[in-house]
C-alpha cells in the first residue's frame, strides 16, 4: 500500500494533506527506515521509546484502520521496535486493543509486571479469554456432547434406554412392506449412568516462549471441557518443570497467569506425570500440544508415548493450537510419533473440537492438509 511521503511524495507524485496524511505518517512511524532497523536516514517518523508518543500511535491507528489491522500493526510494533517494556504502564494496556498475541507478550512479562500493572494487564486477559469462550465454548459442547453419546452407545439397551430413531435407521434393510413396520435383529442404545464421567483427558501443553498463542487457546478450551460433567480433565503445563493448573480450570485467566512462557523444554517429564495419571487408559485421551523440540530424554519420550497408546489411550500429538499457520517445529520427532501411530500435526481452534470428537470416538482424527 503505498499513500505517499516526505521530499517530493518519494517520487510517487502524490502528495498528501488530511486523512491521508495522517495515515502515511502512523504507517511510517511503525514501518519506516528509521522506525524498523534504522536502515534509512531519509525518515524522521519514528516511535522511539516514549509511552505518549506510543499511546498517540496507538489512538490514530484505531481511528484510521479496522480491528484486525490494528492488531497486526500492535504485533509489529512490539517485534521491530522493542515495545514490550512499554506494556508494563497501566495507561499503555489500556490503549492497545487486545488478541491473542497481546496475551501471549504479557504472559511472557508476567514476572516482570509492576503490582500498578497487574489488574489492568488480567482485565485485558479477561476479556480476550471471554469473547474466545463466547466463540468456541458452544460449538465445542455440541460437539463433544454429541461424540461422547455415539461412544456411550450399547448394543443389548434397556427398553427405556433404546434410541429409537437410530435403531429403526440402523434396521430399515429390515423391513416388512407387508405389516408397515421394521423388525430390528441390532438396538442401539445408550448407558444408564448418563450424568457420570465417561472420558479423561489430559492436556499437556509445552510453555516454551514460542507457544504462546497455543497455550491462550488450550487454556481456553481446557476450562470449557472442565464444566461438561462426562469429561474429567487435567491441565499440565511444562517447559523444564511440570506444573498441574487442573484446580485452576474453573477460571483460565488464572491458568493463563499460573503459565510462566519461555524457558527450556522436558516432553519426557511431563509426559510422566501424565501418564502417572492415567487410571482409565482405555477411556483417556492425552493432548499433546508441542513443537517437539526436546531437551529432555528423546526415546524415554517415545516409549512413554507408545506404552500409553498400547494400553489404550487416545494420544493426539497437535504441534500448535492457534491461527498462526504452519508451526515450526521437530520434524524428526514428529515423523518418530507418526511411526508410533501418533500423527503430530497443526490444528486451529476450529478445528480442535472435531479432533477431540474422533479422539473420543476412536475413530480416525481428521488431520488437516499440512503446508
Amino acid at each position: 500500500m503505498v499513500l505517499g511521503g516526505e521530499q517530493g511524495a518519494d517520487g510517487t507524485g502524490c502528495a498528501l494533506a488530511g486523512r491521508d496524511a495522517a495515515m502515511d505518517g502512523a504507517l511510517s512511524a511503525l514501518y519506516g527506515g528509521s522506525a524498523g532497523r534504522g536502515t534509512s536516514k531519509e525518515r524522521s517518523a519514528g516511535l522511539g521509546a516514549s509511552a505518549p508518543s506510543v499511546a498517540r500511535w496507538l489512538g490514530d491507528i484505531r481511528t484510521y484502520f479496522p480491528s484486525s489491522v490494528v492488531q497486526v500493526m500492535q504485533r509489529d510494533a512490539i517485534d521491530r521496535l522493542g515495545l514490550s517494556a512499554l506494556l508494563l504502564e497501566p495507561e499503555m494496556l489500556e490503549a492497545v486493543e487486545a488478541d491473542v498475541h497481546l496475551v501471549g507478550t504479557l504472559l511472557s512479562l508476567n514476572k516482570a509486571m509492576p503490582e500498578t500493572t497487574k489488574e489492568t494487564a488480567r482485565a485485558v486477559v479477561r476479556k480476550v479469554v471471554e469473547d474466545l469462550e463466547k466463540r468456541l465454548a458452544t460449538r465445542t459442547k455440541a460437539t463433544l456432547t454429541g461424540a461422547l453419546d455415539r461412544s456411550a452407545r450399547i448394543s443389548r439397551p434397556r427398553h427405556r434406554d433404546i434410541d429409537w430413531d437410530r435403531t429403526i435407521r440402523a434396521n430399515l434393510k429390515n423391513y416388512l412392506p407387508e405389516y408397515d413396520t421394521v423388525v430390528p435383529d441390532r438396538l442401539i442404545g445408550y448407558g444408564r449412568a448418563a450424568q457420570s464421567v465417561k472420558k479423561d483427558v489430559i492436556l499437556c501443553i509445552d510453555q516454551s516462549g514460542s507457544m504462546a498463542a497455543s497455550v491462550v487457546y488450550a487454556s481456553v478450551f481446557g476450562a470449557v471441557l472442565a464444566s461438561m460433567r462426562a469429561i474429567a480433565t487435567r491441565l499440565v503445563v511444562f517447559d523444564t518443570a511440570v506444573v498441574d493448573l487442573t484446580d485452576q480450570l474453573d477460571d483460565p485467566v488464572d491458568v493463563l497467569f499460573g503459565t510462566q512462557l519461555g524457558g527450556g523444554t522436558d516432553i519426557n517429564r511431563a509426559l510422566a506425570y501424565c501418564q502417572s495419571q492415567i487410571t482409565r487408559p482405555a477411556d483417556t485421551v492425552v493432548v499433546l500440544i508441542s513443537d517437539l523440540y526436546e531437551g529432555g530424554i528423546r526415546d524415554e519420550m517415545l516409549k512413554r508415548v507408545a506404552a500409553m497408546k498400547a494400553s489404550g489411550v487416545q494420544f493426539v500429538a497437535l504441534l500448535a493450537l492457534s491461527d498462526e499457520g504452519a508451526p515450526a517445529y521437530d520434524h524428526e520427532h514428529a515423523a518418530a510419533l507418526s511411526a508410533l501411530g501418533a500423527p503430530a500435526f497443526a490444528c486451529t481452534p476450529d478445528l480442535f473440537p472435531e479432533i477431540m470428537a474422533a479422539a473420543i470416538e476412536k475413530r480416525a482424527l481428521p488431520i488437516p492438509d499440512q503446508v
